[in-house]
């Protein structure tokens, strides 16, 4: 399956304007391909008022987010990959979600379905088999 990252932030980039509130987001500025104002960057990471009215031509793929923002008054091309977000908040409540690593990110070598299949088959096996509910009448 592809990542969620990107329906989830849209969605909850929608979420935060549909509520008159402040989508800000945290990009990791050192990500590669990003382009953010550097003189802006703290720690590495960069936090951006994405208002409908602080951006112009916002798009937002599945892979990179884009718009033009201005920073002391000069405007700036914002080129974000998806993967550098790392979290989107609304500014007056803190409403939001911090993003993970998504699973094609992640290690999966190490996972082994036989041993679930094992296990599973093993719990089944394992359960008593009267032919009777577990569930009780309440009265």
């Amino acid at each position: 399956m592809t990542p969620n990252r990107p329906y989830l932030l849209r969605a909850f980039y929608e979420w935060i304007v549909d509520n008159d509130c402040t989508p800000y987001l945290v990009v990791d500025a050192e990500y590669p391909d990003t382009k953010v104002p550097p003189q802006f960057v703290q720690n590495g990471q960069i936090v951006l008022n994405m208002a409908p009215s602080a951006v112009a031509q916002m798009q937002m793929g599945n892979d990179v987010l884009s718009c033009s923002a201005r920073f002391g008054g000069h405007p700036f091309a914002l080129y974000i990959p998806i993967k550098a977000v790392l979290a989107i908040y609304a500014k007056e409540n803190g409403a939001g979600t911090v993003f993970t690593l998504d699973e094609d990110e992640t290690d999966m070598d190490d996972y082994d379905e036989s041993a679930e299949t094992e296990t599973t088959e093993q719990a089944s096996e394992s359960k008593p088999k009267t032919g009777r509910s577990h569930l009780t009448v309440v009265k």
